[in-house]
């Protein structure tokens, strides 16, 4: 296996893109191997990393299907009921809580019963 080409951020040659320009032209990578990376250099850190495929070799989004879409609803309609208190927080919960505000930071008595 050989290296990939590095390039500097924004002088990628033309026909590579990262994954989300060919999101945006509503293409995928379809598969194809990545062909190259960009860095971006950081101060304190190591260099951003954006891989690039080739635009020609990508192929086009797949269409969402009901049944996908349906899937994709229960699954978010998943992430906003609380296990605790099993109520729709109206918001996705946060792994890091795992549990909606309220259950998570209840109030103490007394605040609750001043009007």
């Amino acid at each position: 296996m050989g290296t990939l080409p590095v390039y500097p951020w924004r002088l990628a040659p033309v026909g590579l893109a990262t994954f989300r320009q060919l999101r945006a032209r509503g293409l995928r990578p379809g598969g194809q191997p990545v062909v190259a990376q960009l860095e971006r250099p950081r101060r304190r850190r190591g260099p951003l990393v954006a891989y690039l495929y080739r635009i020609d070799q990508a192929k086009p989004v797949r269409p969402m299907t009901e049944p996908k879409r349906a899937a994709l609803a229960r699954a978010n309609a998943a992430r906003r009921i609380c296990p605790n208190c099993r109520r729709d927080a109206g918001y996705r919960i946060p792994v890091s809580l795992g549990m909606c505000t309220p259950c998570a930071y209840p109030e103490p008595q007394s605040e609750r019963t001043q009007p």
